[in-house]
């Protein structure tokens, strides 16, 4: 199970930080407002009021320990650089931010975020479903109930076929498309055996994602 520390508890992070939880993961939550953390105390797994402008209480956070960072700050760039810099100087594997504009995301990334987001392309619900999984590459709403998502092989789906992996009954999938060499093809070859840089565009209950995570 994924542990991931999301820093910053305005309506996006808190979003992403719910949304996250709600799917199984690990989520530690943290911002300077007594109050935000207070709000969210019941429905994550730790939520912790820290100085984010101050680096030491940022370092004490133990983020060493989480698979993920995900800064939501947002506006503030001071706090954002020093919260993405000491995620990477712990040796975070996955360091996520979020900026205001093209000029911040362009600072976040060359102090080593590993991916920028913008709040007007993102939500924290989308955001939260590619966190879950490293194969997640992206994540559509068809409705209430039904989602479609691009996804990469699992490493132990490579040279086998769809008929061997059982996808529907295993994971309650269905494969609408498969994409290699940079083009989707909708007509889907069962016998063909999976490849590392082929992707899946499948369908499936939301309720069923945490399998696909697993």
């Amino acid at each position: 199970m994924k542990q991931v520390a999301v820093i910053g508890l305005g309506r996006f992070g808190k979003k992403l930080a719910l949304s996250l939880y709600k799917n199984g993961v690990d989520v530690m939550a943290v911002d300077k407002d007594e109050e935000l953390v207070e709000r969210i105390s019941s429905d994550v797994t730790y939520a912790i009021r820290a100085d984010v402008n101050d680096v030491e209480a940022i370092k004490g956070l133990g983020l060493e320990d989480v698979d993920a960072v995900v800064v939501a700050i947002g506006s503030d760039l001071t706090s954002s650089i020093m919260a993405v810099m000491v995620a990477k100087e712990v040796g975070v594997p996955y360091v996520m931010a979020k900026a205001a504009d093209e000029r911040m995301g362009e600072i976040l990334t060359k102090i080593g975020a590993d991916k920028v987001i913008y709040p007007e392309e993102e939500t924290g619900e989308r955001t939260a479903r590619k966190l879950m999984s490293d194969s997640f590459m992206e994540f559509f709403d068809i409705d209430n109930n039904l989602c479609l998502v691009e996804i990469r092989p699992k490493k132990e789906w490579i040279g086998k076929n769809l008929v061997e992996l059982k996808l529907r009954e295993k994971y309650k999938i269905n494969v609408v498309a498969v994409k290699d060499n940079h083009k989707m093809h909708s007509t889907v070859d069962p016998m063909k055996p999976v490849e590392e840089d082929m992707t899946f565009l499948v369908i499936l209950k939301k309720a069923d994602l945490k399998g696909l995570t697993d």
